[in-house]
């Protein structure tokens, strides 16, 4: 029995390392999203085109009222008819969930 009083606390602490690293990486990411420039809530999708550029890839309006999402290199914009509604950052990694890192 001693043997397994020490084993528990050892694997609790091996299985929380990863909640750590993930509270860590959201952090990180908060304070990224903060730096990017991104569009903002209101503007058209002329607007963002004219100071963001081209955008790799335009999606097909979804759904109704139409939904688009432009993904850029760094982050994606979603707009509602043709006002963006949000941007966000795209993907860190393959196992962050979120939006795709653009192709």
């Amino acid at each position: 029995m001693p043997r397994f009083s020490r084993f528990v606390p050892a694997l609790a602490v091996l299985l929380s390392a990863g909640s750590v690293h993930a509270d860590t990486l959201l952090i990180e990411r908060q304070e990224r999203a903060a730096e990017v420039a991104r569009p903002t809530k209101g503007m058209q999708m002329t607007q963002v085109e004219r100071e963001f550029g081209a955008p790799v890839s335009k999606g097909e309006p979804v759904g109704d009222p139409p939904i688009t999402r432009w993904t850029y290199a760094s982050f994606s914009v979603y707009f509602e008819h043709s006002h963006v509604i949000t941007s966000v950052l795209n993907k860190a990694s393959q196992r962050e969930q979120g939006p795709k890192p653009a192709q």
